[in-house]
């Protein structure tokens, strides 16, 4: 059946659209998560700091970000480009604005793994200002060496060296959990939760309907994320391409839910809620570097590798004493890698040596420029709370509100 090309663009556009909304909702999927996973006296901070760091995302992505990943410019660029704002012609398939919307919707993601990772210790406006550079610049320029397609600024084109990432392990997950990490290290832990025996100490959240509810949020917007990276649904071949992204990537969140709560359940001897909710987001990071081409099957084994990964890199990271209320860094990092490196089993366009190189190269950029600017944010403004401000809250101390007013007490 041939269709019109107006009639694709204008499917492939709503397509766009719809699948950029249900990224943007993942939002809202990260600020459940990680307020049921935080302590009571520290909820609105958490709140505050996804609605923020979503609203600079935006407003970073569209004066400088945008350009700087596809188009190579510069500062206010991205304002007046007609990349961003322009109407296509023929051969394109969606418009350009649909573009922009759903890229600005996978900014905002990267930097929501960052929050949940240094929650209920870091200053609010160290954590925005460092928003504005990982949204505006870092990861920009990333994204320029991996999905932009063409070298870049003179600089190599991962794409050319067998690298292939569908809808972002790498690039927006492993991205943010890289930034994240630096700036867990140079911000230390939450008092109490290591011992000085060594022990580690949980630190339970305070509201796991909440967490849970926001897990099925991620997991359905999801479907956004991965479907909306096949780019087109108007013909036949790509709508059989997005059923099948759908289908293995809901595969892949049930494989890894199943399989970090029976690796919980050996380990703990508890259905432990948390391991499962982080091993359903590990399966889903672990599915998103190739989600069209693996069997139904092959993406729920890949999904409960995820899930079992995930739980492992929990309690590694706690003995190594690297504090992470949500578990981020393990789920999009640690897992982030492991979907980059499974890509070859299933895709022959990508190659182990690509999938490394792209890896290192990914990590290592956003890594080190993280940490210097966490280094230089540290040094002039403070990026941690006083230890009065952490025992009482930061709610009270960052916002002057309470989420739970009249249940919180100070030692919550």
């Amino acid at each position: 059946m041939e269709i019109t090309f107006e009639l694709g663009y204008a499917l492939d556009t709503f397509y766009f659209l719809i699948c950029g909304a249900l990224v943007m909702w993942m939002a809202a999927g990260f600020t459940m998560l990680e307020a049921g996973l935080v302590r009571a006296k520290n909820t609105t901070e958490i709140l505050t700091k996804n609605v923020s760091l979503y609203a600079i995302a935006c407003i970073m992505y569209m004066i400088c970000g945008y350009d700087i990943m596809y188009g190579g410019g510069i500062f206010l660029d991205g304002l007046m480009a007609d990349g961003a704002t322009g109407v296509a012609e023929d051969p394109a398939t969606y418009a350009p604005s649909a573009d922009f919307f759903f890229q600005v919707v996978f900014v905002a993601t990267a930097m929501s793994i960052v929050s949940g990772a240094v929650a209920e210790r870091m200053k609010l406006w160290a954590f925005l200002a460092f928003a504005v550079v990982l949204t505006g610049f870092i990861y920009p320029m990333e994204g320029a060496w991996t999905w932009n397609g063409d070298d870049v600024f003179g600089m190599y084109n991962l794409g050319d060296n067998g690298f292939s990432d569908f809808a972002g392990s790498g690039i927006v997950h492993m991205a943010g959990a890289a930034a994240a990490l630096a700036g867990v290290l140079l911000l230390g832990a939450r008092k109490g939760k290591f011992g000085a025996d060594g022990r580690v100490n949980a630190i339970l959240g305070a509201n796991l309907p909440l967490a849970t509810l926001g897990t099925f949020i991620l997991w359905m917007g999801w479907f956004g994320f991965n479907g909306g990276s096949v780019l087109a649904t108007a013909t036949v071949e790509s709508a059989n391409s997005v059923a099948i992204v759908f289908l293995n990537t809901n595969a892949a969140a049930a494989g890894g839910l199943v399989a970090a709560l029976l690796l919980a359940h050996i380990l703990f001897k508890k259905a432990d809620l948390t391991m499962a909710l982080n091993g359903a987001l590990a399966g889903l990071v672990a599915i998103t570097a190739e989600p069209s081409t693996p069997t139904a099957l092959q993406a729920t084994l890949f999904g409960a590798l995820g899930g079992i990964l995930v739980v492992l890199s929990i309690i590694t990271l706690d003995k190594l004493k690297i504090d992470d209320p949500v578990g981020a860094i393990s789920v999009h990092g640690v897992v982030g890698l492991l979907g980059l490196l499974l890509v070859p089993f299933t895709n022959d366009g990508s190659t182990f040596s690509g999938q490394l190189l792209g890896a290192a190269t990914i990590f290592v950029w956003v890594f080190v420029t993280s940490f210097i600017v966490w280094s230089i944010l540290k040094a002039v403004m403070g990026i941690r709370v006083s230890e009065e401000e952490e025992f009482e809250g930061v709610d009270i101390s960052e916002c002057g509100l309470e989420a739970y007013p009249d249940f919180t007490t100070k030692k919550s």
